[in-house]
């Protein structure tokens, strides 16, 4: 059944229900005793609800949404810190490459040492950015 026909129908069954109330053959006063039994019922369902216990689960799924949003941003950090480490690297490769090139094997043994460490950095950085404290909520 669609979706569109399917509240039609509920639409439909509630004021047949309704009106089969207002129009059984049972007297007004029996079919308002009823409506009221009813509306009794579901004040004492209502009043039954225990609100310490609707409040905790409130809380409780608000800071499984704010856990959530705290992985996405960690999730965002980590994708900017991986893509800057391998920036890094590459201008480190650059920087050692040039001085191959160019410099004395001194400044090979520093621009190849400056590469080594930038690495190791940038590989903290993400390891830091991927450990994700567990909250239970």
């Amino acid at each position: 059944m669609a979706k569109g026909n399917l509240k039609t129908f509920v639409v439909g069954l509630a004021i047949g229900v309704g009106l089969g109330v207002l129009f059984a053959p049972k007297k007004g006063s029996e079919t308002r005793a009823e409506l009221k039994a009813k509306l009794e019922e579901l004040w004492n369902k209502a009043k039954d609800l225990d609100m310490s216990e609707v409040k905790a689960n409130i809380e409780r799924k608000i800071a499984k949404i704010k856990a959530d949003l705290e992985d996405l941003d960690k999730e965002k950090v980590l994708k900017i810190a991986k893509e800057k480490a391998k920036q890094i690297q590459e201008k480190c490769e650059a920087l050692v490459k040039y001085v191959i090139e160019k410099g004395t094997p001194i400044m090979e043994k520093t621009a190849m040492a400056i590469r080594e460490k930038a690495v190791k950095v940038a590989q903290e950085v993400i390891e830091r950015c991927s450990e994700a404290p567990t909250k239970e909520a």
